[in-house]
């Protein structure tokens, strides 16, 4: 080989490790035909999705079914109105930005429905703020009472606490490993201190692949 070409070959061939090789990215707009992308490391929309759809209708399907049994007894009923305080992740998982959505998915499908009228998140944590209470510090009844009683102040009283929580666990098994995520409502009627507990969970596979 030419000395020349050894030259020219050693810098195109250090350069090309100094710097790299220059990418690009592309974008798809998927349509409502298409399907979520499976996130390969953590919990994505094929998770959280499906989680969420399964247990708003099971908690939609209690209210009815208790309207039923009202109805058939001759008691008036209405829509229940609900506080929403938060979504509390205790899973394996961070589950970063999906915590915004996960919560503006739920309120949305509450509020769209003929069972519920749902109190503006911006109201709830106007009332948390005021009344300087986090969510898990509402299920003690002084706590509650302050929180109720600011809410009243801000002209939005409810009948129900609602708390939504994610928990996980994994099942390991040499390089893959199964985890099972579990989405659960919890409403409290505030006048009876009575509560309802609807969950969905969904299972998921990852493997690790040597390349």
């Amino acid at each position: 080989m030419d000395r020349r070409d050894f030259l020219t070959t050693s810098v195109v061939v250090c350069s090309a490790s100094v710097f790299g090789c220059r990418g690009t990215q592309k974008a798809t707009v998927l349509t409502g035909e298409d399907a979520d992308a499976v996130a390969s490391h953590e919990a994505g929309a094929e998770t959280w999705k499906p989680l969420i759809d399964e247990a708003v209708g099971r908690l939609m399907g209690r209210q009815i079914q208790e309207i039923q049994q009202a109805s058939a007894q001759g008691i008036p009923t209405g829509k229940k109105r609900i506080c929403f305080v938060g979504v509390e992740n205790r899973s394996a998982e961070e589950i970063r930005d999906f915590k915004e959505q996960i919560y503006e998915l739920i309120d949305t499908r509450l509020s769209q429905s003929d069972l519920y009228s749902s109190i503006s998140r911006r109201y709830v944590q106007a009332g948390l703020d005021e009344s300087r209470l986090r969510p898990d510090e509402l299920f003690m009844p002084n706590n509650q009472e302050l929180f109720m009683q600011t809410m009243q102040k801000l002209n939005q009283p409810f009948d129900y606490l609602l708390f939504a929580k994610i928990t996980s666990g994994t099942t390991r098994d040499n390089k893959k490993y199964q985890r099972d995520y579990l989405l659960t409502f919890e409403m409290v009627d505030i006048n009876t201190g009575e509560f309802t507990k609807e969950s969905a969970t969904l299972r998921k596979m990852y493997k690790k692949s040597l390349m």
